[in-house]
């Protein structure tokens, strides 16, 4: 992965510079209007959340199973992009709803579930800098709960009545507005698997400098 990351670091940066043109020329959807192309922004940073809670779950059963320390330390790098792309989702979903429902925030099952799914993140990171000894396993055990919420958040809007839209919209787009959709898709998961190898490269690092801290005290 270390030879491709300059290129994709590059290749990520033209999609970004284009994505904001390519936006700005997709049609306006016809209810909604601008506020729409917030969409582009919205849905992908919670495909990447999602992904990123399977990443955490699967990689702390792992460790729970296996005792495996890599896998711990892709977990925790997972983990916090549960959080960071959440809380992109957190806030562009709200300045969606504000103009396309008229309220900033309504409790309905889609969006308490998706907040119950960030927050169940928060803990998880919390538990693992502040838990103490033992953390790791309770870590996992949250990262595998918080997992097992994600079938729920995305299935809500199909079985109760939510404000939020159904996941039948992405197959429904237009073709002006299918294009747009996947490039920024792409543009996020570059994004994504960029800033994972970066975090479990840096706990890999800490972790080899805890070792030579325990060496010298030996």
């Amino acid at each position: 992965m270390a030879r491709f990351f300059t290129p994709l670091a590059f290749l990520l940066m033209v999609l970004f510079a284009a994505a904001p043109v390519i936006i700005a020329y997709t049609p306006f959807e016809q209810t909604m209007g601008l506020v729409q192309k917030i969409f582009y922004f919205h849905v992908p940073s919670a495909m990447m959340m999602f992904i990123s809670a399977f990443v955490c779950g699967i990689s702390s059963a792992i460790f729970l199973f296996r005792k495996s320390a890599k896998a711990d330390r892709l977990a925790l790098a997972a983990g916090e992009l549960v959080v960071t792309f959440g809380l992109i989702v957190m806030t562009t979903g709200p300045l969606w709803g504000r103009k396309a429902w008229g309220v900033w925030w309504q409790w309905d099952a889609k969006l308490t579930s998706a907040l119950l799914l960030w927050m169940i993140f928060i803990a998880y990171l919390l538990v693992r800098r502040f838990g103490g000894p033992g953390s790791e396993k309770l870590g996992a055990a949250m990262a595998l709960f918080g997992m097992a919420n994600v079938p729920f958040v995305y299935v809500a809007s199909m079985y109760w009545r939510t404000l939020h839209p159904a996941p039948t919209v992405v197959p429904s787009l237009q073709p002006g507005m299918r294009g747009a959709f996947w490039f920024c898709v792409l543009s996020f998961s570059i994004l994504y698997v960029l800033i994972l190898t970066v975090r479990r490269r840096i706990e890999e690092q800490q972790a080899q400098v805890d070792q030579l801290y325990l060496a010298l005290e030996d």
